[in-house]
């Protein structure tokens, strides 16, 4: 594919990026390599190669689900800056209309 300053500027539209003319010739470069890397992954053959869906043979690890003691009510409120009885007081976030 031949890659010109008309077809890099439809490509910077689509992308919603804007270059300058100096930068252009870079950006053809780079998209002529990855082309070309491209092409060269086209002539691998890949004939009863199955498809890769998982990266690791690892299935659902997990660990053992434990009981554990809550804090009692009265030890969560202890170091509360603002509390009300059984709950925590908070500034207002919101406004009333």
């Amino acid at each position: 594919m031949n890659l010109d300053d008309q077809k890099i500027d439809e490509l910077a539209y689509l992308a919603r990026l804007e270059f300058k003319q100096e930068d252009k010739e870079h950006i053809r470069n780079d998209l002529n390599r990855i082309i070309d890397f491209c092409d060269q992954l086209k002539s691998v053959d890949t004939e009863g190669v199955e498809p890769l869906v998982y990266l690791s043979d690892a299935q659902n690890v997990l660990r053992e689900d434990l009981k554990e003691e809550a804090l009692a009510k009265s030890e969560a409120l202890k170091n509360a800056p603002s509390k009300d009885s059984d709950y925590f007081k908070v500034p207002k976030v919101l406004k009333k209309k």
